[in-house]
């Protein structure tokens, strides 16, 4: 994605560039970059790995220890030992879908030192836009049609926003605030329109051919792939994105630039492919009761997977990612260096909107249609939870698409367990509150250590 800048500032920018392109492998040995990235073995890439955990800067392995701790203690203490059940974690799955894209939503503001307190509402906006337009008794637009017009619209409303919030240079939490206010009470007007008395649904079964669109919306979240299809997809995508993987590291090595050593390269497509077979084989299980069958991989599933792929390309392989990190470390050098920070920072707001309205269509599909009870206050908390959890930083500057959805299958997980242990709703809140503090607590303590490895 290429950014324009004002005028006069491309040679900076140019030089933005080149110093954040450290190639040459004989001069990165004297530069400040992760000694991982100049590793020649595994042993190498091992050791410089754990020299920067004990630095302070631990990645996701806390969340990753967390979410370990969560399976081991549910599954022991649910009824039946029944957490890591076949059908329980893809039901587990599809329970997190909603926090898991929530959370990358607020990833694109809270790497800029924002926060969104209105993707809770503005991801049912367009949930529930989308549901009215494939209504057969009102437009009955196609379902792609209807879902590229919902998000097109909470696009908008994000750079409306962060229009506000660059221009006028108005608080962001106090904007996203008015937001919240705002996209609820027009929630609740679209939800009004139609015949539907508050609550338009989603055909769920046995539609006729002017509700296949409404049936379409609702298989995003309940539809699953056959398995043969999966297994054949999984293929072709370990055999594509690993090709990729090793002919981009080989050609670094061939030019004499950094690259991770080849033994990193194969664990890594190992892994991918030893996760993609795991995962069908617990979707592909049957997960029905008695004569009726279910299995296939969720269509949410793939969803969910593609939309963390995309955005961890556009942040980490693009100029944009690359300035949205520049400005939530730094704005003042950024701006100084070239870059637009303002339309940096608007076309943030505008992508963590339009996540939030795929979000809000994995809600509408999961609970079949919309009412007025769409809680958007506690799913904006869950987003932010989501985030930190996973890994975001609450100061800007640091943070992947990953940590969303790490942080949204902690949350699911927490949701999950105390519901087969029969627990009330408000149990769930305190655990999540506790989870969130001891997340915020990890990331204080990292960011003081790096600070004083640095100093020494």
């Amino acid at each position: 994605m290429t950014l324009d800048t004002d005028p006069g500032v491309a040679p900076q920018e140019e030089k933005l560039e080149m110093a954040a392109d450290l190639t040459a492998a004989k001069e990165v040995a004297a530069t400040d970059i992760p000694p991982e990235l100049v590793a020649q073995s595994f042993g190498g890439y091992l050791r410089a790995w754990m020299a920067r955990i004990r630095s302070g800067d631990s990645g996701v392995l806390p969340v990753l220890l967390g979410l370990i701790g969560i399976t081991i203690v549910f599954e022991i203490i649910s009824p039946n030992n029944v957490f890591l059940n076949t059908g329980n974690l893809v039901n587990l799955f599809q329970q997190s879908a909603v926090f898991m894209v929530l959370g990358m939503a607020e990833i694109f503001v809270l790497l800029l030192g924002e926060i969104d307190l209105s993707v809770g509402y503005v991801g049912a906006v367009g949930g529930a836009i989308a549901i009215q337009l494939v209504q057969p008794v009102t437009i009955n637009l196609p379902w792609w049609l209807a879902i590229a017009f919902a998000l097109v619209v909470c696009a908008l409303i994000g750079a409306g926003m962060g229009f506000l919030i660059t221009r006028l240079r108005l608080p962001s939490f106090v904007v996203t605030l008015a937001g919240y206010l705002i996209f609820n009470g027009v929630l609740l007007i679209i939800l009004l329109l139609g015949p539907f008395s508050g609550y338009p649904t989603l055909c769920t079964s046995s539609c006729s051919g002017a509700q296949n669109n409404s049936h379409i919306i609702y298989q995003l979240m309940w539809g699953t792939i056959d398995p043969t299809v999966s297994w054949i997809g999984l293929a072709v995508i370990v055999a594509l994105f690993g090709g990729s993987m090793w002919w981009r590291d080989s050609k670094r090595r061939r030019s004499g630039l950094v690259a991770p050593p080849p033994s990193l390269t194969f664990l890594k497509i190992a892994l991918i492919a030893v996760i993609g077979v795991v995962l069908l084989l617990i979707c592909n299980a049957n997960r029905g009761r008695g004569v009726v069958q279910v299995v296939g991989v969720p269509w949410v599933i793939p969803i969910v997977l593609a939309l963390l792929v995309v955005w961890m390309v556009l942040l980490e392989r693009t100029r944009f990612g690359r300035y949205v990190y520049a400005v939530g470390g730094n704005p003042e050098a950024a701006r100084r260096a070239g870059v637009n920070v303002n339309r940096v920072r608007t076309l943030a707001f505008a992508l963590c909107s339009a996540t939030a309205g795929i979000a809000g269509l994995l809600y509408a599909a999961n609970q079949g249609g919309l009412s007025n009870n769409v809680n958007g206050g506690q799913l904006v908390l869950y987003a932010v939870a989501a985030a930190v959890i996973g890994g975001t930083s609450l100061f800007g500057g640091r943070g992947r698409a990953l940590h969303g959805v790490l942080g949204g299958l902690v949350i699911g997980a927490i949701y999950n367990g105390l519901y087969l242990l029969g627990l009330a709703a408000q149990y769930q809140f305190i655990a999540t509150g506790i989870v969130l503090l001891v997340a915020v607590t990890v990331d204080a303590l990292s960011r003081r250590g790096a600070a004083t490895g640095a100093r020494a």
